[in-house]
């Protein structure tokens, strides 16, 4: 699948395994600069802004805003997009009362600070009611089984675009999106003001980028008690403020939501290549004003590049036979969950991982090297760990220690041993 929506163009290739680390060595190894020659500077007036003391349900509110910038970059998003995510908190939003700089004061000072085109993409993701909009006035319309409906009529729709030339708007998949979204986007109230809001649907669609992001940054099975998640459909519509945080560290039941956003957000993205291609083909301008063409729409790898759906129940089963396997001591039972765990739910890559090391016990060198090669891809792709009891760089470098075991063809067999474990170059 391509990393890029350029349907009309060579997109570049799908980043194998090296490229994916290569990708993320400069946030394992703290070498900021090399990822955004400001990203020092910004995160420094963050910091100096007080966020690293302010609670967040992560943890605190700099951990998050960094977690979200970071699985942005790795997704390949334009800078403008990356750095609204590392400062999408600015001004407060519907999520977070949270305000780091006042917006009616200080818009100049943030754009001298991340650019104007960042500036603007976090002040329109600080005014708008970005949960109302996305869960209650988008993803309402969809049902599971049409999502995955419209993605197959969609990968339908590009071949006959890109070999026949043919461009059909009246397609059920493509109507029924125009209807929600049309091409010259959507008028939304003020969060604070109650004034009109244009938004772009380019725009709308980077909103889905960035709350796949978002949400995968942070979200645990407090959540899941907070808003009576136990269906795992991530609806919100239970009020538990009695939860006790941070809860048990169990992975959220957050999936089946964010794959259903990543397909709109796929929906969105191939209807904006089309839209455009077929004016282009009818000699109209390259660009149009107002819709903000110039921003770059990326698909991200997750959800095998946001063309599958994640099953509620499958989640919820795939969760709870990998918390059963971690908790168990007879390696053979581990097994047998961990493998019907990845089965479930292929798109994470922690069981995976725990499955790799069952194989280096019984000293199933193939077997692991498979496993713990497939978690690590995973891991990579997401930028961010499911299992948050562990950071994604703590994930990422007992991966890499298990993957240089299977070369050696060795595996400690004493706790000593295992405590030993190093690395990695």
């Amino acid at each position: 699948m391509p990393t890029y929506t350029h349907l009309f163009s060579s997109p570049p290739p799908t980043r194998d395994f090296s490229a994916l680390l290569s990708a993320a060595r400069p946030f394992l190894r703290g070498e900021l600069q090399t990822v955004d020659p400001d990203l020092p500077s910004l995160t420094s007036i963050l910091c100096a802004t007080g966020v690293g003391e302010c609670y967040h349900r992560k943890g605190n509110v700099i951990s998050h805003l960094f977690g979200v910038y970071r699985i942005l970059k790795i997704w390949c998003a334009p800078d403008s997009v990356a750095r609204c995510g590392l400062f999408h908190s600015s001004y407060s939003n519907s999520y977070a009362p949270l305000a780091i700089f006042d917006a009616g004061t200080s818009r100049d000072y943030v754009k001298s600070i991340i650019g104007e085109e960042a500036e603007r993409l976090v002040y329109l993701f600080c005014v708008v009611h970005r949960h109302r909009l996305i869960f209650h006035d988008l993803l309402v319309h969809y049902t599971d089984s049409e999502l995955v409906e419209h993605l197959s009529a969609s990968e339908t729709s590009v071949k006959e675009a890109k070999e026949k030339g043919v461009f059909d708007s009246s397609e059920p998949w493509r109507k029924k999106l125009q209807g929600i979204i049309p091409a010259e986007g959507i008028k939304v109230e003020h969060i604070k003001t109650g004034e009109d809001v244009i938004i772009s649907r380019r725009v709308m669609a980077l909103f889905l980028f960035m709350t796949v992001a978002d949400f995968s940054d942070q979200f645990v099975d407090y959540e899941d008690k907070l808003f009576g998640n136990e269906d795992g459909r991530l609806e919100f519509l239970g009020d538990n403020s009695t939860a006790f945080w941070p809860g048990t560290g169990k992975p959220g039941l957050w999936m089946n939501q964010m794959s259903r956003i990543a397909a709109l957000y796929s929906l969105l993205a191939i209807e904006e290549e089309m839209y455009i291609e077929e004016r282009k083909q009818k000699g109209g301008a390259d660009k149009e004003d107002g819709r903000d063409e110039e921003i770059e729409l990326v698909l991200p790898p997750v959800f095998d590049y946001c063309t599958k759906l994640v099953d509620p129940n499958d989640q919820i089963t795939a969760r709870d036979l990998y918390w059963d396997a971690i908790f168990i001591k007879e390696w053979e039972k581990a097994e047998k969950l961990l493998v019907e765990s990845c089965a479930k739910n292929p798109f994470v890559g922690e069981p995976h991982l725990v499955l790799a090391q069952v194989y280096l016990n019984g000293k199933r060198y193939e077997e692991a090297e498979r496993e713990a090669e497939i978690g690590l891809r995973l891991l990579l792709e997401w930028g961010t760990s499911w299992d948050k009891r562990m950071t994604w760089e703590g994930w990422i470098s007992w991966g890499r220690v298990m993957l240089g075991k299977v070369k050696e063809r060795d595996w400690p067999t004493s706790a000593w041993g295992i405590t030993n474990l190093g690395l990695v170059k």
